[in-house]
């Protein structure tokens, strides 16, 4: 891998695009291949994957909406990192397909029988309805993510940035009802008989933080390769610890407000949800995501110099992101395993299908165009960012 300084494209990057493809494409043939074995674990394992990698792409969609509606400079010269994690979540739509074949599998509510709750749930909680809204929601954030794309790789100037402000700004609000609605919809929705009104904020904060930490991961891979070392700095690295710090505690404060109401309360029909995760196995995954995913983070993440040391930082992020991934297991596998955990090897081909084919999108998003926004007169400033 190399890079043309004069116009910031990579070249020699056909290993890695064939890398990630032939990963994808084992990991999917290995899952389906469990299909057949054990159908209901090969959807639950499916479900996790999927929505491991489409909340690191709505993330990253965040990301980008509030770099343009804040006016960010510092994050300019990261700017395409992000946009082309952004850019790879519309095809995610085609891995939702196996999610609608197992529909009677993930979700009780899709046949509720006599259940008087699940059938008054129906109007919302209907295949049909619930596969509308799915398409929905990508069509939305396709519109919105290809506009700011298109206007990205296509700026010549401050005139661009204003319309990706005013885009941004009507797509922030977009965004949040679309990604919380789809929190209900995709996950919470495993156990219709609970409910949470602030789970999709609860989601949320996990998702954006996992996007920060894959933007950090993402640009020390580069910096390792040797591609844009002396643009991305230390600077960069710590304004990113700041915004990881921040939402690993924004995550711990939602989750936890979520948990200490719900357990105020003490309604059985809202209390069940976390007996679930409070017995055999599921009791000791439970601490292990408050310590992993908080306490740990917390106390390296609140130093200074931790988010300035790049080995210290990937190890932090390394860590972030395995517990995003024991986040959504821990969400969504108490409903095929309400006695405790059961690791399968179908929970790590599914990551290894959807995630190859996934990072082999962003990899082809980010070869196509300059790694840097050259264009941007922001972008100067950015390199230059809080150097004396």
């Amino acid at each position: 891998m190399n890079i043309d300084l004069k116009t910031y494209l990579l070249t020699d990057t056909a290993s890695t695009r064939t890398r990630l493809l032939a990963l994808g494409v084992l990991g999917l043939v290995l899952s389906f291949f469990g299909y057949f074995t054990n159908p209901a674990q090969f959807y639950h394992s499916w479900l996790v994957a999927f929505s491991f990698w489409a909340t690191l792409g709505l993330g990253a969609f965040f990301f980008v909406l509030m770099h343009h509606v804040t006016g960010a400079f510092w994050s300019t010269v990261i700017r395409r990192i992000v946009e082309s994690v952004m850019g790879a979540l519309p095809l995610l739509l085609i891995f939702f397909i196996p999610i609608i074949f197992g529909l009677h599998t993930l979700y009780h509510w899709s046949d509720p029988g006599e259940d008087p709750l699940l059938i008054w749930k129906s109007p919302y909680l209907n295949t049909t309805f619930f596969g509308i809204r799915t398409v929905l929601y990508f069509i939305v954030w396709y519109l919105i993510i290809s506009k700011l794309y298109k206007l990205s790789v296509n700026q010549t100037g401050e005139e661009d940035l204003r319309r990706m402000r005013r885009v941004s700004a009507a797509g922030t609000v977009i965004f949040a009802l679309t990604f919380t609605f789809a929190s209900f919809d995709w996950l919470m929705s495993t156990d219709a008989h609970w409910y949470s009104t602030i789970y999709g904020v609860y989601i949320f904060g996990g998702a954006y933080l996992s996007a920060i930490i894959f933007v950090v991961l993402f640009a020390l891979f580069l910096q390792h390769n040797g591609i844009l070392q002396k643009e991305i700095t230390s600077e960069h690295y710590h304004d990113l610890g700041k915004l990881a710090f921040g939402f690993v505690i924004f995550w711990a404060y939602i989750a936890g407000s979520q948990y200490f109401l719900i357990w105020y309360g003490n309604i059985p029909e809202e209390t069940v949800w976390f007996a679930h995760r409070w017995v055999g196995s599921w009791k000791t995954a439970s601490l292990v995501l408050i310590a992993g995913h908080f306490i740990i983070p917390f106390i390296v993440l609140i130093f200074h110099a931790a988010k300035r040391n790049t080995g210290i930082f990937k190890a932090v992020a390394l860590l972030l992101l395995v517990m995003h991934w024991v986040d959504l297991y821990w969400n969504i596998m108490p409903s095929l395993y309400p006695d405790g955990v059961r690791i399968s090897w179908m929970d790590f081909s599914t990551m290894a299908g959807i995630g190859g084919i996934f990072l082999w999108k962003i990899w082809d998003n980010l070869t196509r165009h300059p790694v840097l926004p050259t264009a941007d007169p922001y972008l100067m400033q950015s390199i230059n960012f809080n150097k004396h």
